[in-house]
């Protein structure tokens, strides 16, 4: 029996003259479940409201996508406009690549404007129902997206001797790690963090008021996303020594919490 979590050994699919990456269909499947969850949870609030979320969906989406994108590339610059770098390859997200900060902050704006266009024409709850509603959604969609990380081998942390390590081809192996064959799964840390915390949010969600479902999960996901950057060895900017990750894992953390200070404060 092996001993460690083999590495894929495609990351495409081939039907006829198509071409699939599974990166990119892992965050597709995601997205799927995200709208299905939020509509199935936002309707609990809005019983009249169809198809809002898919609506809202159809702005929000692609900001998030274009958002995180644009956050990947400006914390990783130089693997596309350093020495050897290609700019084009900034366009190609299939290849892995979205900042999970700048897709939410870009893909709630988008939702906002949209649902705030809806709002206009329908009687439709507070917009921090909305949020809430989408919290656990987009959670699955995150550990769902995670296991594109893995079909295309990136983000694995530092070397590791476990029964659960991940096995990582040479060719993927940074400089200074040629001599370790295995490595720590980080994609699977953050996909059962994530996972875990979406199952808690709709346990224990409906306690809670208006806007804190969606504050807790910037909070918990970013104190978990901070100490899997911890350990993460692939190449990234750093500030006074520290990913830039880190700094945002922080930032975010404490922004979340004392969102949810003030959100606790204003349902007493």
């Amino acid at each position: 029996m092996t001993r460690s979590i083999p590495s894929p050994t495609v990351s495409s699919l081939e039907l006829g003259p198509l071409t699939f990456h599974l990166y990119a269909l892992c965050i597709i499947t995601g997205i799927a479940i995200a709208i299905w969850l939020g509509d199935k949870r936002f309707r609990v609030q809005a019983p009249e409201a169809k198809s809002v979320v898919s609506e809202v969906a159809i702005t929000a989406v692609p900001a998030g996508i274009i958002g995180g994108r644009v956050y990947h590339v400006i914390t990783s610059p130089d693997a596309y406009f350093g020495s050897g770098g290609n700019p084009v390859d900034a366009l190609k997200i299939w290849e892995g690549g979205l900042g999970i900060w700048g897709a939410i902050s870009l893909g709630a704006v988008g939702a906002w404007l949209r649902y705030r266009q809806l709002a206009k024409r329908m009687e439709l709850p507070n917009f921090a129902h909305f949020l809430d509603a989408l919290a656990p959604g987009i959670l699955f969609a995150q550990a769902i997206g995670r296991f594109g990380n893995w079909f295309n081998v990136e983000l694995f942390g530092k070397p590791l001797d476990a029964p659960w390590a991940l096995e990582v081809p040479l060719q993927y192996r940074p400089s200074g790690y040629a001599a370790f064959e295995t490595f720590h799964p980080t994609f699977l840390y953050e996909a059962l963090w994530c996972a875990a915390l979406a199952f808690a949010l709709i346990k224990f969600g409906k306690h809670l008021a208006p806007g804190q479902v969606f504050s807790l999960y910037v909070m918990v996901y970013s104190i978990g996303r901070l100490a899997i950057e911890s350990i993460r060895i692939d190449s990234a900017n750093t500030i006074a020594g520290f990913r830039v990750n880190i700094w945002v894992s922080v930032l975010v953390a404490l922004a979340g919490a004392l969102t949810l200070r003030a959100q606790s404060r204003k349902g007493q």
